[in-house]
């Protein structure tokens, strides 16, 4: 039998892949990772902090900077807002 926080937790992603599903179409699995980053980003009321803060102690970094550091990588302003919309979306 589930909870009211898992069901709470299931509604809550599932408002979250809806949207991507619909704008992202077939490449809505792409966006997983800034799926990731945004629940695990957010506030949650039931421990008072975001999941990822209250693992680690450290606010998460975004996920432009995910890449390993011995790979380049060219961060303009075009790839800054694309990411931004994303999470916006999602």
């Amino acid at each position: 039998m589930r909870d009211e926080q898992t069901e709470r937790t299931i509604q809550t992603l599932e408002d979250m892949l809806r949207p991507c599903a619909l704008d992202f179409k077939g490449a809505w699995d792409e966006q997983l990772v800034l799926i990731k980053f945004s629940y695990n980003n957010n506030y949650h009321f039931s421990i008072g902090i975001a999941p990822y803060e209250a693992l680690y102690r450290r606010k998460c970094k975004t996920p432009l900077c995910w890449q390993d550091i011995d790979e380049s990588l060219n961060i303009g302003p075009n790839l800054i807002q694309a990411t931004t919309n994303k999470i916006r979306v999602i």
